[in-house]
């Protein structure tokens, strides 16, 4: 059965990929002043965005998707009566899955036998991104519509995101401390290490340089695969980075020689959680493959 996968925009996939592979993107909206708000990758890219954070110094704000942005989107779909699958950041993070389920609920008024489901990721970003390819494999590889839902949500909750930033202004600045209060001050120069898991983010230590940072992320991931008793070769790999591809390139060499795998794809990590995060953050994301 012919279905349609669709994501809100912190999955951080390109709209030329997107285009590709025939994946619909509800974006994020950004503001840089607090009172105008542009949309992500259609009317503010992220050169655009990052240079503002490091030239003029902005704490940029993000709003998120509206309920009739959702409804625009499944009523195009809900006409053809195609069903559809809708993809959205841990609601930890945001409304967005609510928006999502609120327009679906309006266009199920207007069309009664419209199929829809919408999925709590319970995660952001690049590892999204991964999530979301997943599912766009699923539908090439011929996967029935309900079997796709089930493999979904069996597979989210083997994502992680290990990271680290260079500051943690941003986070303050956009109220994510939570768990990372443990934190010393940024006064002592430390690099926190961070990973998402389950929808949140929790402190998995400081180093005292970036160098150091970068290789215990390495270390914390070995670790993880070896808790849990599986081959990293089983899970799809990303690198996410904010602005410095450079950086990321050489972290990505650093990732497939410690774990022994491939890390197809370098993300850039979008507003959604840049704005938390910084310029300059650095990190992988994994996700288990729906077929290991």
């Amino acid at each position: 059965m012919k279905y349609q996968i669709i994501s809100d925009g912190s999955c951080d996939l390109s709209l030329e990929f997107a285009k590709e592979k025939g994946l619909e993107i509800v974006p994020f909206y950004v503001s840089f002043d607090g009172e105008n708000y542009y949309k992500e990758g259609l009317e503010v890219d992220h050169f655009e965005f990052y240079n503002k954070m490091i030239e003029e110094h902005v704490y940029p704000k993000t709003s998120l998707p509206s309920v009739q942005d959702y409804v625009d989107v499944f009523t195009k779909y809900a006409a053809d009566s195609i069903p559809m699958i809708c993809i959205c950041i841990t609601t930890k993070f945001s409304g967005s899955y609510q928006s999502a389920c609120n327009a679906k609920e309006i266009v199920l008024e207007k069309y009664p036998s419209a199929v829809i489901t919408v999925i709590d990721s319970m995660v952001n970003t690049v590892l999204q991104g991964l999530f979301v390819q997943e599912a766009l494999r699923m539908q090439a590889d011929g996967v029935s519509y309900e079997n796709a839902i089930v493999h979904l949500e069996r597979i989210k909750t083997t994502g992680r995101i290990i990271f680290t930033i260079s500051s943690m202004d941003y986070l303050k600045k956009g109220g994510r401390m939570g768990k990372l209060l443990t934190f010393a001050s940024d006064t002592l120069g430390i690099k926190p290490l961070i990973v998402l898991k389950e929808g949140e983010i929790f402190p998995a230590g400081i180093t005292r340089s970036r160098e150091k940072s970068k290789k215990k992320l390495i270390d914390i991931a070995q670790d993880h695969f070896k808790k849990i008793g599986e081959n990293p070769s089983i899970y799809s790999f990303a690198v996410g980075t904010g602005i410095d591809f450079d950086e990321a390139e050489k972290f990505k060499d650093m990732v497939e020689e410690g774990l022994g795998i491939k890390v197809p794809t370098i993300g850039r990590i979008g507003v959604t959680i840049g704005t938390h995060t910084g310029p300059h953050p650095i990190g992988m994301g994994f996700i288990k493959r729906y077929d290991a």
